[in-house]
């Protein structure tokens, strides 16, 4: 489950914002997750493979209090959550009902889960900040999970802020947002991203030094031969 050290550290330099210039080259356009943004400022970067959960919305004889101890719960899919996943929760978008308050935030921060992102909101904000698991989500609403939606299932595919997530996609999260990148095109999407963000490098040091944009960004080849060179000389 967990994912090759190389890749994350990789990633850790790569920015949301780059994942997805790659990605709409590779033909995909709809990899950013629309809601979920940081509940803190300054939360760093962070990958992991997605382990996702969903809610259908609420119907009266299952959106109950009760329905907490159940086997099909939150709580239960908390306790399949292996470390070092990133939770991705569908809560289609729903923003009057908390999905997950401070207990559930503080049982995933002990089983070392890397981050929670959703399209919905929390509860108990200050007890969830207080746990400080990282959390990507549209915001706070007291009222319970069982007040809007329905919880059903974890680990099947999903979709979140409008995007399809499967389970083991890879997620990167950072300020920008939530990206998925899908399993099959890690590696050759992991390579890209190390390239494009050299390229990019360069290129802003030859902005900081006062070239123009025209020829440069992006480069034609007289300035690809010149940012080879440079590659070449590090």
């Amino acid at each position: 489950m967990s994912l090759d050290p190389k890749i994350i550290d990789a990633l850790s330099e790569v920015s949301t914002a780059t994942i997805t210039t790659v990605l709409l080259k590779k033909g995909l356009r709809n990899v950013w997750m629309r809601g979920p943004q940081p509940i803190r400022a300054g939360q760093k970067r962070l990958i992991g493979k997605a382990f996702t959960l969903r809610f259908v919305p609420a119907r009266e004889d299952l959106a109950t209090p009760e329905s907490w101890s159940s086997p099909i719960s939150t709580r239960a899919a908390i306790e399949a959550m292996p470390e070092g996943v990133v939770t991705i929760v569908d809560a289609m978008g729903v923003t009057d009902a908390g999905i997950f308050g401070d207990i559930l935030c503080a049982r995933m921060a002990r089983r070392g889960v890397a981050a929670l992102v959703t399209d919905g909101v929390v509860r108990d904000m200050a007890g969830v900040l207080g746990t400080a698991l990282p959390v990507w989500c549209r915001g706070a609403a007291a009222p319970p999970s069982v007040g809007g939606l329905t919880f059903v299932a974890w680990q099947q595919p999903i979709g979140c802020g409008g995007v399809a997530v499967f389970p083991d996609d890879v997620i990167v999260v950072d300020g920008d947002g939530a990206v998925v990148i899908p399993q099959k095109m890690l590696d050759d999407v992991v390579a890209a991203c190390v390239e494009q963000e050299r390229q990019e490098t360069w290129i802003m040091g030859e902005v900081e030094a006062g070239a123009s944009l025209p020829g440069l960004y992006p480069p034609n080849a007289e300035n690809k031969a010149r940012y080879e060179a440079w590659k070449a000389g590090r």
